[in-house]
């Protein structure tokens, strides 16, 4: 009895200790990421569910990452903040789109590049953006259409309806 006592003890040290490791490592590697490129900032009317860490791409190939969201007290907008590549320089006239990966997929900022010869610089301002877009409230208005009003509904009339001739007469 004494024996299967210490060899539970035993597995039960083991795992502890893999459980300490998981959790140095993941301090260590998984640790708040410095910023290594260019901030700049968009300001979005709805930011849906996109979260600091999400990917910033062009062409489906990332070149940045989401570092902040805030919310402007003034203009009731998110400002997001985003850290680019300083390997991919982008025009000043591009616009920063908030897109989903699918249904249940996960957000993203999609930037289209622009025509303008000037580049965006750091601490620049992305002007043309396209908020997130709410696929579950599309659907729902699909599904259940509005109503039309009450006052467009059928026209009503004070006068009386005409009769219609019996039948055979």
């Amino acid at each position: 009895m004494a024996r299967e006592q210490w060899a539970e003890t035993g597995v039960g040290a083991v795992v502890l200790i893999a459980a300490a490791s998981f959790l140095a490592y993941s301090l260590t590697a998984g640790g708040p990421r410095q910023a290594h490129g260019y901030p700049v900032e968009a300001r979005f009317g709805q930011v849906g569910t996109l979260a600091p860490g999400a990917d910033v791409s062009v062409a489906g190939v990332k070149v940045g990452t989401v570092t902040s969201i805030d919310l402007d007290p003034k203009t009731y907008l998110a400002i997001v903040r985003l850290d680019l590549d300083p390997k991919v320089p982008l025009p000043a006239d591009s616009t920063a789109k908030i897109t989903s990966d699918g249904l249940l997929g996960g957000v993203h900022v999609v930037i289209e590049p622009g025509g303008e010869p000037a580049n965006l610089k750091a601490g620049s301002q992305i002007e043309n953006t396209q908020g997130a877009v709410d696929l579950f409230g599309l659907v729902g208005q699909m599904l259940r259409p509005q109503q039309p009003a009450a006052s467009q509904a059928a026209p009503t009339s004070s006068a009386p309806a005409a009769s219609s001739p019996a039948p055979g007469a």
